[in-house]
């Protein structure tokens, strides 16, 4: 049994930065900032998720994963919000946002 945890809470936190690393090339690969601050954004929620998730089967005490979830809610609150504020502020203050965000 603790194998088996073991197992399934490295292959958890294994994906999770394997979700992160997605994210970064991403971020380098997109040219424009609010498709960089999409990828990012996205990846960060389902990356943090299993990170979390796996470190609480790893550890597997009722206070770390309680101390986790704290965690993990704290990010998925301010996260989202934290993306919208930064885009928002791009778009108002770029002067040339329509013709960079126009479709082809």
């Amino acid at each position: 049994m603790m194998l088996a945890r073991a197992i399934v809470g490295s292959v958890l936190v294994c994906l999770g930065l394997v979700v992160f690393c997605i994210s970064l090339i991403g971020v380098y690969r997109f040219r424009y900032v609010l498709n960089r601050m999409h990828a990012s954004a996205l990846c960060d929620t389902l990356g943090s998720l299993l990170v979390m998730l796996g470190l609480a089967i790893l550890f597997w005490s009722v206070w770390v994963t309680l101390k986790l979830a704290c965690i993990l809610g704290f990010l998925w609150l301010t996260g989202p919000v934290a993306t919208h504020r930064t885009t928002k502020v791009e778009v108002l203050t770029d002067e040339y946002v329509m013709e960079e965000c126009e479709v082809e």
